[in-house]
């Protein structure tokens, strides 16, 4: 299906897969980006040299389109244009939109996506240069920046901006891919499918705690602040269950994570998702999800689940 979205961006199915820290892996974006969304990794807590060289590495293994994702208000220019000269698409979030870092990634040849919480920042967004604005609903796993459910914010920001618009927050399904679609907007931005993939950095007992969730399991939290995002607004949807669990530990360090070839530990509520290669009590660590993590049934390559959101698309 070709909206706004796949026409400015180049890529065939409207979704972008969402920037998960290091859960959003080379591997996951390369496989997004061959079956035809936008592949995205995070730059957050990556140091430059390491994520340049990274992109370099994505970049070689794949024709598809390729984000990066920025959550630093005062990242530095050379490193924006770096990075803006290797993919097509620059994604900003948790800090007020401003026109410089978007002057920077333009400049670079790049295209800007900023992910907003409101009517205001969306506005904002456009005053500063942005080519696409997500809009992220309430339902949002992770650090969720507004509070108003995705629905109605998404029809106050299609109303009010000229630029292509990104749902997200509880699409986690082809059927609810469709609905956004079909209100207006230009495609989607998706973290909780893709957490539950092979290609995925996530531990195996994050992927399969998605694929185990139902009902009502998440809740906006501030359990999890120790992170450079929640240093200023500590809200972030997880699984319920590990907010219980890590109120059941009284140890200050709830495990180790593997960080290049060095075993860091893992402070009690810090806002690091179990990763691949955690150990310890990985079930008190932050397993980011939406608020429809019941829609994910099981553990399924990226490029299987973009046929079928393409497909509820193409039978809509």
């Amino acid at each position: 299906m070709h909206t706004a979205f796949t026409a400015l961006v180049g890529c065939s199915v409207p979704v972008q897969q969402a920037p998960m820290g290091a859960v959003s892996s080379p591997d996951l974006a390369v496989a997004v980006a061959d079956a035809g969304g936008v592949g995205t990794v995070s730059g957050l807590g990556v140091p430059p040299a390491v994520l340049v060289r990274r992109l370099d590495g994505i970049r070689a293994r794949t024709s598809g389109a390729l984000a990066v994702n920025v959550v630093a208000p005062d990242v530095d220019g050379g490193l924006l244009t770096d990075v803006a000269e290797r993919v097509r698409l620059v994604d900003f979030f948790w800090f007020d939109p401003s026109p410089r870092p978007v002057e920077f990634a333009h400049r670079a040849g790049a295209l800007v996506n900023w992910q907003v919480g409101s009517l205001a920042e969306a506005r904002a967004a456009v005053d500063a240069g942005c080519d696409v604005v997500t809009v992220q609903g309430v339902e949002a796993g992770g650090h969720v920046r507004g509070t108003t459910p995705l629905l109605p914010l998404l029809r106050e920001v299609l109303d009010a901006v000229e630029v292509p618009v990104l749902a997200a927050g509880g699409i986690s399904d082809g059927r609810a891919l469709a609905a956004v679609v079909a209100a207006g907007a230009a495609g989607a931005r998706i973290g909780t499918l893709f957490v539950a993939t092979p290609e995925s950095g996530a531990h195996p007992a994050y992927k399969q705690a998605v694929v185990d969730a139902g009902g009502d399991c998440t809740v906006v939290t501030g359990a999890f602040a120790d992170c450079p995002l929640c240093a200023t607004s500590p809200r972030a949807r997880v699984l319920r269950a590990t907010v219980d669990r890590l109120a059941e530990i009284d140890d200050d360090v709830v495990g180790t994570a593997l960080m290049g070839r060095n075993r860091v530990p893992v402070p009690r509520g810090s806002g690091l998702p179990p990763l691949a290669g955690c150990e310890g009590h990985v079930d008190a660590m932050p397993m980011y999800a939406g608020a429809t993590v019941g829609a994910v049934t099981r553990i399924r390559p990226a490029a299987e689940v973009l046929a079928e959101l393409a497909a509820a698309l193409g039978s809509s």
